[in-house]
């Protein structure tokens, strides 16, 4: 992924690029996004983009390993997180899904995530401190809630699913406050093309629906436009 398409997808939301995927497909169909509703710790922020480093916990009973094991894995999963391609975001499924209670993401984790660099979070988990989590590092999560439980880290690195998305570690992933996508690979060196020319057409129909006066006759001929610049 090049800057330019860095910078772009940076200033788009999710749906335009599900859009744009298509374009690029020249068909409809993609499907590689999440199912439901999604919170967002930072609604007005921009999309976080980036390279998924994925990881699953749990929190709902306290883990059954030895305390070393549990404190080992940890160490390897921040270690896990802190290293990667740039720029990253951190993919973690609770397992205990949909009875969720660990609050993973709060104040301290959303800091040591953005101090390795990472660009947010995206979770069927739990999130909390929201006055208080970092600028610049949104969470998109399946809810909020006061506990961090007996959160753990069970799995590192391993394919996850969140809200019907299935995530591999490494997959390009785009996520706002409508929920998150993986980029294809095939589709990258035509997605900026394809961005700009659905920015494009849909000025043809959003421009004059925009202006005073805006009637159906109005709407017949922007509309004809909108369809020839789509096929």
């Amino acid at each position: 992924m090049n800057e330019s398409l860095l910078n772009l997808l940076q200033t788009v939301d999710t749906p335009t690029v599900c859009n744009a995927i298509e374009v690029a497909q020249g068909k409809r169909g993609f499907d590689a996004f999440t199912r439901g509703t999604m919170l967002s710790s930072a609604p007005e922020s921009g999309a976080m983009v980036g390279y998924a480093r994925t990881a699953k916990i749990a929190a709902l009973r306290p883990p059954e390993e030895p305390a070393e094991v549990i404190r080992t894995r940890r160490m390897d999963y921040y270690r896990h997180m802190s290293n990667g391609p740039r720029p990253a975001i951190a993919v973690v499924e609770d397992i205990d899904f949909p009875n969720c209670i660990g609050a993973y993401w709060g104040e301290i984790n959303t800091t040591v995530h953005k101090g390795f660099g990472m660009g947010g979070a995206l979770t069927n988990g739990v999130m909390r401190d929201l006055g208080d989590l970092p600028d610049e590092f949104p969470v998109v999560a399946g809810s909020i809630g006061p506990s961090h439980g007996f959160v753990h880290v069970r799995d590192i690195g391993t394919p996850v699913e969140v809200f019907g998305l299935r995530i591999a570690d490494g997959d390009l992933v785009h996520a706002d406050r409508h929920g998150a996508l993986v980029i294809p690979v095939d589709v990258i060196p035509d997605l900026e093309f394809a961005i700009k020319k659905l920015l494009e057409t849909e000025k043809l129909i959003l421009e004059p629906a925009r202006q005073e006066g805006f009637n159906f006759d109005a709407f017949e001929m922007a509309w004809a436009r909108f369809e020839a610049a789509r096929t």
